[in-house]
């Protein structure tokens, strides 16, 4: 029961620690939980394309039966988003995600979702951690009934996005994942031609991980860069996550992404943005330049999503590429995003959209490296950096040091250096955000040079 625990977004580890015996001791925390929180009704469990997914989920509804509660399995692997969505539209008790995301196939993971179909909060995940012991049975016996979960989803995601593809071409890489036959299912059924990369199942994810950046993305940028198609969407392992790519840019940086989908929804809409302390100030301006203000919290969708509902916000997301909309879901979610973006390509050219954005605003680079830092030596390492920080960095002046999570001084100049601890890794994570490549350079070889002293 040690090995388990639940970090940024569920608990994940590599197969030789997350085994089947520990699944069932996280599902049996999770009935307990939902028993004390005064939970009866049904649970989903979705899992994802990988080998053993199906098996662990099984295995999670043998559980959960045992302890009196329904399930519903989905008839094949499915994106998370669909699975935290029909826990909302069905009124379920919550759901369990089998599901290791982005990770290569040595591993898995499991989420739990709760009833509100957004990622749980910290004080929800410390009571299952607190619930953690062997299964066990109770004298009411539920039953399982494997369903599809994806339609009802699909026909809830064409009419909330106003979509008409009729006369766009979009390349769609599934990387394998579960995204694949949901995601260009959606975009054909919205009117689009749809070129299909990597939609096959293949759990070993063609020996990549699944995971949408531009290193992984080469067919797809060749499909878009030679007209092929008039733009291209990817999604993660799980399909909660987006990568994008355009005829001028090739792969979309996530910021400057979030800023132009962003402006784009304020064309027809009006409300706040949320963003993690990680992603791009880009986002800020186009808030200010409407009159609307950018939240920010800490890194991890989870707090992303408690602050879309605390600010009644119109979009929340994070530089690692996932994005969350107001009036469909609480969560972060690479299909529906995919057809949002296929929607404004539609009417406007996503490079235009862009391009108008930091026409108006000023272009941003941003890049961050990893130190290796043991997991018990992360806080010892902050709290000595709070004894640390300089005064200027790379010659320019710290004016603020923001706490949300880990450190941020925000310089004079407005670029900005960022320590914060990984929360899936041994690693600290440097970030940096300036004008220039030059710069962020400078930025991010100052903020090694003041960590690896104190490891």
């Amino acid at each position: 029961m040690d090995e388990i625990a639940f970090g940024t977004d569920g608990w994940r580890a590599t197969l030789d620690t997350f085994t089947d015996e520990r699944v069932r001791i996280v599902g049996q925390g999770v009935a307990d939980y939902l028993r004390e929180a005064g939970h009866d009704g049904t649970v989903a469990v979705g899992y994802d394309a990988r080998e053993t997914s199906r098996g662990f989920a099984e295995s999670l509804c043998d559980v959960l039966t045992d302890n009196g509660f329904d399930c519903l399995l989905p008839e094949r692997d499915v994106p998370t988003p669909v699975v935290a969505w029909t826990v909302r539209n069905r009124g379920l008790a919550g759901a369990l995600m089998v599901t290791a995301s982005h990770n290569p196939p040595s591993y898995n993971g499991v989420k739990f979702i709760p009833d509100t179909g957004a990622p749980a909060l910290p004080k929800t995940t410390q009571r299952v951690e607190a619930n953690l012991r062997d299964p066990v049975a109770t004298d009411d016996s539920g039953a399982t009934t494997e369903t599809n979960l994806t339609d009802a989803y699909l026909d809830h995601a064409l009419g909330l996005v106003d979509a008409d593809l009729s006369g766009v071409t979009v390349a769609y890489d599934a990387m394998h994942g579960s995204g694949r036959g949901v995601t260009d299912r959606l975009l054909a059924a919205a009117g689009a031609d749809v070129v299909r990369l990597r939609t096959d199942r293949d759990p070993t994810f063609g020996g990549t991980p699944p995971e949408p950046t531009g290193e992984r993305l080469g067919a797809l940028v060749r499909a878009v860069e030679t007209g092929e198609a008039d733009i291209g969407v990817a999604n993660d392992g799980d399909a909660d996550r987006i990568g994008v790519v355009t005829p001028e840019r090739g792969y979309l940086d996530p910021n400057r992404y979030f800023a132009a989908v962003y402006d784009h929804l304020l064309d027809d809409a009006a409300g706040d943005a949320v963003r993690t302390v990680s992603t791009t100030f880009l986002v800020d301006r186009v808030a200010d330049a409407s009159g609307h203000t950018a939240h920010e919290t800490a890194v991890g969708f989870k707090w992303v999503a408690d602050a879309m509902r605390r600010h009644d916000a119109l979009v929340g997301g994070e530089e690692s590429g996932g994005f969350g909309l107001r009036g469909h879901l609480p969560n972060k979610d690479g299909v529906t995003f995919a057809l949002l973006t296929a929607a404004a390509e539609a009417t406007k050219p996503f490079d235009d959209r862009v391009d108008r954005v930091l026409d108006a605003h000023g272009d941003v680079v941003q890049d961050r490296v990893s130190v290796d830092c043991p997991d018990a030596r992360k806080e010892p390492v902050l709290a000595a950096l709070d004894d640390e920080i300089p005064d200027a960095v790379a010659g320019v002046d710290v004016e603020r040091v923001a706490t949300v999570d880990g450190f941020k001084l925000l310089l004079a100049d407005g670029s900005w250096l960022l320590v914060r601890p990984s929360g899936t890794e041994p690693k600290l994570r440097v970030y940096a955000e300036a004008a220039s490549e030059k710069r962020v350079e400078a930025l991010l070889a100052e903020g090694e040079s003041l960590v690896k002293p104190l490891i």
